[in-house]
């Protein structure tokens, strides 16, 4: 149902999804997700996710997964983190990979405003869960959602941090790929 419902509103508002690799790609990963420069990125994003017939997980604060609408919130993938504790988050969403399978997105410039470099917690994250990453993008010029680049977890772990990252950059780079907010977008990312 929510795979129908997905594809109908992407294609009333004029979006196409492009799957880069094989859908499977999206089983178990974290999920890269850029720019992040406003709110109506995460909702094209889960509808491009479920048009292909996919769950999200998203960590978030706690007080929107205990809220009255905390059941809607885990139902579309929510994952309550108590914000005001010290968390290894890194162990905490390791261990959420041992439970099951599923793609955890992340948003690593941790913010909608402009940031001068991405946070680390992403790699960390998919090195401790021994999966790979994956990078979603939405084109706002082309109204393209580009889902499914891989760098498997044996590369993540075979090179360096930098060298990660420059292949993430370069992806940016070769689709040049425009936000909502285009001066919240800094594509120079670490």
């Amino acid at each position: 149902m929510k795979n129908f419902f997905a594809k109908a509103i992407l294609k009333l508002i004029g979006w196409k999804v492009v799957l880069q690799g094989d859908v499977n790609n999206l089983d178990r990963c974290i999920l890269v997700v850029a720019p992040h420069t406003h709110n109506s990125e995460y909702l094209l994003g889960n509808l491009a996710y479920w048009s292909l017939g996919k769950n999200l997980k998203i960590i978030i604060k706690d007080a929107h997964t205990k809220a009255w609408y905390g059941g809607i919130v885990k139902g579309i993938g929510g994952i309550g983190i108590d914000r005001s504790q010290k968390n290894d988050l890194v162990n905490f969403v390791a261990n959420e990979f041992k439970k099951d399978d599923f793609s955890l997105v992340i948003t690593p410039e941790g913010t909608r405003s402009k940031v001068d470099k991405w946070r680390k917690g992403f790699y960390h994250m998919a090195l401790a869960a021994k999966v790979p990453i994956v990078i979603a993008a939405g084109d706002f010029k082309r109204k393209i959602i580009y889902l499914g680049y891989k760098i498997p977890y044996e590369t993540i772990a075979s090179q360096s941090y930098d060298e990660t990252m420059e292949e993430i950059q370069n992806y940016f780079i070769k689709y040049d790929i425009q936000p909502k907010v285009p001066e919240n977008w800094n594509p120079k990312i670490y």
